[in-house]
C-alpha cells in the first residue's frame, strides 16, 4: 500500500532542487547556445583550420557520453597545475560550475550543427536579393539569414533544450544536489526507490511541460505566416464538417 505522507514529504524535499535544476539549465542553454551561433558561423565562414578544428570538437562532444565530459572536467581539470593555478579554478572546483562548463560545452556541439542545418537551409534567392538592395555580408546574415536560420533550426533546438533540462540529473554524479541528487539521497536512507524515482520524473515532467509550452509560443510568433495557414486550414475543416453535417 502506498504510504500517501511518504510521497508528500518526498516532494517537497524534491521541489526543493528544483531551483538548482533550473538554474544549472538556463546557464549552460545560454552559453551553450552563444557558443553554438560561434562555432556554426566559424564552421561555414571560417578558414580551413578553422573549420577543421570546430568539425573536431563537435565530432568528439557529439561522439562521447556526457556522463563521461563531466567527469573528466571535473575530475581532469583538477589534475592540471596550470589550471589550479589560475583565477579559473575558483570556479572549477565548484561543481556546479563543472556541470554548467560539461553541459555548455555538449550543448553547443549539437546546436552548432542545427543552426549549421538552419542556415544552410535559408533559400539563396533571398540571399541575392539582399545583396541586390545593396546590403553587405554582415547585414545580410543579420537582416535575412540568421533570422531566417532561427526559424528554421527552432523546433529541432527545442529538442535540444529539453533534452538538456533532462540532461542535468547527471550532474547528481559530482554530489550536486539538485532533484536527482537529493533523490539519491533520500533513497539511500529509505530504500525505497519507485516512489522517489516517480516524484522525481513527475516533477521534470512538469517542468518539462512548461518548457515546451514557452516554446511552442515562439515558435508560433516567429512563424506567422505558418500559423495563419493552420488557421485557414482549421477554418476550412470546420466549413468542410458544418456543410457535410447540413
Amino acid at each position: 500500500m502506498m504510504d500517501f505522507q511518504f510521497v508528500a514529504d518526498t516532494v517537497l524535499s524534491l521541489l526543493s532542487g528544483v531551483p538548482k535544476t533550473l538554474q544549472l539549465a538556463a546557464i549552460s542553454i545560454s552559453v551553450g547556445a552563444v557558443l553554438a551561433v560561434i562555432l556554426a558561423c566559424l564552421r561555414l565562414y571560417g578558414p580551413w583550420p578553422v573549420r577543421t578544428l570546430v568539425r573536431g570538437y563537435v565530432f568528439a562532444f557529439r561522439g562521447t557520453p556526457l556522463l563521461v565530459q563531466i567527469f573528466l572536467i571535473y575530475y581532469g581539470l583538477g589534475q592540471l597545475s596550470a589550471v589550479r593555478h589560475s583565477f579559473l579554478w575558483v570556479y572549477l572546483r565548484e561543481p556546479f560550475w563543472c556541470a554548467v562548463l560539461a553541459l555548455a560545452l555538449n550543448t553547443a556541439a549539437y546546436g552548432a550543427e542545427i543552426i549549421r542545418g538552419g542556415i544552410l537551409s535559408v533559400p539563396y534567392g533571398q540571399v541575392e536579393a539582399a545583396w541586390a538592395c545593396g546590403m553587405s555580408g554582415l547585414q545580410t546574415f543579420r537582416r535575412i539569414i540568421f533570422p531566417v536560420a532561427l526559424r528554421q533550426a527552432l523546433p529541432a533546438y527545442s529538442n535540444e533544450i529539453i533534452l538538456m533540462v533532462k540532461s542535468t540529473s547527471l550532474a547528481s554524479i559530482i554530489t550536486l544536489m539538485e532533484v536527482t541528487g537529493i533523490a539519491y539521497k533520500i533513497i539511500s536512507e529509505t530504500y525505497n526507490a519507485v516512489p522517489v524515482f516517480v516524484c522525481a520524473g513527475g516533477i521534470y515532467l512538469f517542468i518539462n511541460f512548461i518548457v515546451t509550452r514557452v516554446l511552442q509560443y515562439f515558435e508560433r510568433r516567429l512563424t506567422p505566416h505558418l500559423r495563419r495557414r493552420s488557421d485557414a486550414s482549421k477554418e476550412t475543416k470546420g466549413r468542410i464538417k458544418g456543410a457535410s453535417i447540413g
